[in-house]
């Protein structure tokens, strides 16, 4: 049986009978999380050194920790070659929750296995022989922390994940940096917002919940009947009941009276259900509902890791910008963030499947009311030259002209870009800019752009920015949107804009929301991180 540390005083009592050697096994707690009465800390002033020549063998023992050599011979020699990891007693209890981290690697979404678990379990396993010696204890500890760290505060190599089309700024990650971090407070090792962006913390609390509804089963299947067009309220079905016990196990209704008639209590809850999963709420539970409701637990579970992954590229920096812009694609959401406190909620239309909105960051610099469109080459040749060929006024009646060689559309309201632009330079030339077409904001899956970000609302996206310049006031703003004549607006301070894709999210009542993967990202992400 694994032993365990059931109280200090036990504890105590064995140091003070001497019963323990240099190589005393330290029991694993049997819960899932840092027990933070029991993991005491890392050893910081250990006069216990060991062999520095002892290093490259045990990488030559032990090859699949090969990649981290470098760390910890840099690791070591600012620690002059002492034991962290070793008392005069023998392995710190802090190694004690160190491993039953990495033992339990599933409650940080990571299907990963540490390269020589059986060798560290017969460190803490009664049952398993120990075959390390102290040194080699020593520097497999070392090894699993920095395996731990990789796998937890770094995730996928930088090269994968721009290959993948990851193009916001990446965090970069000192491992040395973090332990030392560690080694002051090891609860950090719980929870570090300055490592981790605190989204992913908001998310692991989350999969916890889910993991545990699968142990006691997860949900039943919903009845979808083929004739069915949607259930409204005061209907009676048997669906009906267990739409209340799937969103009963979800918490979405508190109680389950097992009723199987559509009554107020249940339309609440549908309307909670359907705005946390990306739908327009209403009374109305239709088949689409159904489906989605049906999804298995392990695929919201898949989902769930896979955007505790993304958060792990993320810079917890970002919070700290005085002004944010950020839009979360599958979500067809704009966010303008100051001082931390989201001002304004925009829907967005997005790229199309075939042209999509890629991601990454840039700096607003300016807006451009009344703007001209140069449209793309690509336009051009597929749109405008047929519609030419078929129609010698196609320019004329699309508002549009020759410019150098180029086609461009007057400003006016017919304007593909509407009546503001903002603009963040980029390779990509993608920007956020207002429409004509504003009966797309009112459908619920919003891709149908050539890349571009198309805002819901732009005038007050425009008089946000604004607010703190006495020069553009609202009335000027409305004026230069109206004006059918190009003007520009510097920003006196750029703002951050972020274009992320997030499938799953944790808002501010730690509620889930789940979006549709619109662009097929989350299965290719989920085979990296099973690969990895």
């Amino acid at each position: 049986m694994r032993k365990t540390y059931l109280l200090f005083t036990s504890l105590a009592l064995l140091l003070s009978i001497g019963a323990l050697s240099c190589n005393r096994k330290i029991a694993a707690p049997d819960t899932n999380d840092l027990v933070t009465h029991l993991q005491g800390s890392i050893n910081q002033r250990s006069n216990i050194s060991f062999d520095s020549s002892k290093v490259v063998p045990f990488f030559q023992s032990f090859p699949e920790l090969k990649k981290y050599e470098k760390d910890v011979i840099a690791i070591y020699s600012k620690h002059k070659y002492n034991h962290i990891w070793f008392d005069s007693e023998g392995v710190v209890e802090f190694g004690n929750s160190m491993y039953s981290k990495v033992k339990n690697l599933e409650i940080e979404g990571i299907p990963a296995k540490f390269p020589y678990q059986e060798k560290i379990d017969g460190v803490f396993e009664d049952e398993i022989e120990n075959t390390l010696s102290d040194t080699e204890t020593e520097l497999m500890l070392t090894s699993m922390f920095l395996f731990y760290a990789e796998k937890v505060y770094k995730g996928i190599d930088d090269k994968t994940i721009t290959a993948i089309g990851w193009l916001l700024p990446r965090k970069q990650v000192s491992y040395t940096g973090l332990l030392d971090s560690v080694l002051s407070d090891p609860e950090l090792l719980n929870k570090d917002e300055e490592v981790l962006f605190r989204q992913y913390y908001k998310l692991r609390d989350v999969l916890k919940k889910y993991h545990k509804i699968e142990e006691e089963g997860g949900w039943n299947l919903i009845e979808l009947d083929p004739k069915l067009k949607a259930y409204k309220p005061g209907d009676t079905a048997l669906a009906i009941r267990q739409i209340r016990e799937r969103l009963f196990i979800t918490g979405d209704i508190k109680q389950n009276n097992k009723s199987n008639t559509y009554d107020p209590e249940l339309v609440a809850a549908v309307k909670k259900y359907q705005l946390r999963n990306g739908d327009k709420p209403d009374s109305l539970i239709s088949p689409k509902h159904i489906k989605e409701m049906n999804i298995p637990i392990s695929e919201r579970i898949k989902q769930i890791m896979v955007n505790m992954e993304r958060c792990r590229w993320i810079s917890p920096d970002i919070i700290t910008a005085k002004e944010l812009i950020v839009v979360n694609i599958p979500s067809f959401k704009l966010n303008f963030y100051r001082d931390g406190i989201s001002e304004l909620e925009s829907p967005v239309v997005v790229g199309a499947n075939v042209t999509k909105t890629e991601i990454f960051s840039g700096k607003l610099s300016y807006i451009v009311f009344s703007p001209y469109w140069n449209l793309p080459q690509s336009i051009i040749n597929k749109e405008v030259k047929p519609g030419m060929a078929k129609n010698k006024n196609y320019l004329a009646s699309h508002n549009m002209e020759w410019n150098n060689g180029q086609v461009r559309q007057k400003p006016g309201k017919r304007n593909s870009l509407g009546l503001v632009k903002f603009i963040f330079p980029n390779s990509f030339n993608i920007y956020l800019h207002d429409t004509p077409s504003k009966s797309l904001f009112e459908k619920e899956s919003r891709a149908f752009s050539h890349g571009c970000v198309r805002v819901g609302k732009p005038r007050d996206l425009a008089i946000t920015i604004l607010k703190d310049d006495p020069i553009w006031t609202p009335e000027k703003i409305d004026k230069a949107m109206n004006a059918g004549k190009e003007s520009t607006s510097v920003l006196k301070n750029k703002i951050p804009v972020y274009l992320g894709y997030f499938t799953a999210w944790v808002n501010a009542d730690g509620e889930i929301n789940f979006y549709n993967d619109i662009y097929g990202r989350d299965d290719n992400l989920a085979n990296l991180l099973i690969g990895n």
